[in-house]
């Protein structure tokens, strides 16, 4: 007998392949953007989409708080049309960044979300800003 594991069978191949690439297409991860901000040209904005006072306690340092009932085409004009946006919220135990990339896409902006938002920062060792 099959573990639970194996008992519903793993996709084949090739829509292994096609899923697992649309899904970075969708999410990136917290060392990526740390790489990506410290090594590489940022060529996204962070934002933060938690309450201001989650925000002040503490960060992803070069995040800028945009709670998400605060999204809305106006305040996204500031940015040009292709701008690619990351979004993270609190962690896996929260949909608000999920909730924003929603507002984002709704806009026609392309969205990306932070995996595991800032408990992933936390556990991935980098340090928060104040």
């Amino acid at each position: 007998m099959n573990s639970v594991v194996q008992r519903v069978p793993a996709a084949n191949s090739t829509d292994s392949l096609a899923h697992f690439q649309a899904r970075l297409g969708f999410e990136t991860d917290c060392a990526d953007v740390y790489y990506a901000t410290h090594h590489e040209t940022k060529d996204f904005v962070l934002l933060d989409v938690r309450t201001p006072t989650l925000y002040a306690a503490g960060h992803v340092p070069g995040a800028i708080n945009l709670p998400t009932r605060m999204i809305s085409e106006q305040r996204m004009a500031e940015y040009p049309a292709d701008t690619l946006f990351v979004v993270y919220c609190a962690g896996p135990h929260c949909n608000g960044a999920n909730k924003a990339a929603v507002k984002l896409a709704q806009l026609g902006r392309p969205v990306k979300e932070m995996i595991g938002g800032l408990t992933g920062w936390i556990d991935e060792g980098f340090g928060l800003e104040r």
